[in-house]
């Protein structure tokens, strides 16, 4: 991993795309601080297929597209690329147009979605529940697998309204509120 120089700890996106990283290799950037990304298991794919295709299906021929993992987020995007924190969510909504670059999205999208696995901990997700608030994301949803349900967190003003759903409900989601997410179909064995 010769791409990540031991005696950098500071790192922009300008550093990371010149990472030669192998394959399945990923890492986030927070803060300029680099961290590696597990690989998915199966029960992650499975929900984050149905929850993509959930959202693809409802956006179809609308603004709005959902991108599932990996996609680059540069939460705080600079045109010359000192920006120093890429993330890659599980599923991202983004329905502003000039967000949507080639190399993935150009500042907060308007939903993100993150996946719970033995890699990566609810802990780690409520860290990044500041960080997505402070970046402007509008709907933070953290999936739970183990327990079977999502907590599904807006962004307004400075205040956070928090919801869980179990593995029974239907979500209703505010950035669309003719879209249901069907959660019996999300978390079928």
């Amino acid at each position: 991993m010769g791409a990540l120089p031991k005696e950098e700890v500071y790192f922009t996106y300008a550093d990371y795309k010149e990472w030669e990283l192998a394959e399945g290799e990923r890492y986030e950037l927070i803060y300029g601080e680099a961290y590696a990304m597990a690989g998915p298991n199966a029960e992650h794919q499975a929900i984050l297929m149905e929850l993509s295709s959930q959202f693809h299906e409802y956006l179809r021929g609308k603004p709005c597209k959902v991108f599932p993992a990996p996609f680059d987020v540069r939460l705080f995007y600079e045109e010359n690329e000192s920006d120093d924190t890429v993330v890659q969510p599980d599923i991202v909504v983004i329905c502003d147009e000039k967000k949507r670059g080639n190399e993935g999205c150009r500042g907060a999208p308007d939903l993100v979605i993150e996946i719970l696995s033995p890699s990566n901990t609810a802990i780690e997700m409520r860290r990044k529940l500041k960080l997505y608030q402070e970046a402007g994301v509008r709907e933070y949803w953290i999936v739970d697998p183990k327990n079977r349900d999502i907590t599904v967190h807006h962004f307004q003003n400075k205040m956070i309204l928090t919801d869980t759903y179990g593995d029974t409900d239907t979500v209703a989601v505010a950035l669309f509120p003719d879209l249901k997410i069907t959660l019996e179909q999300v978390f079928t064995e």
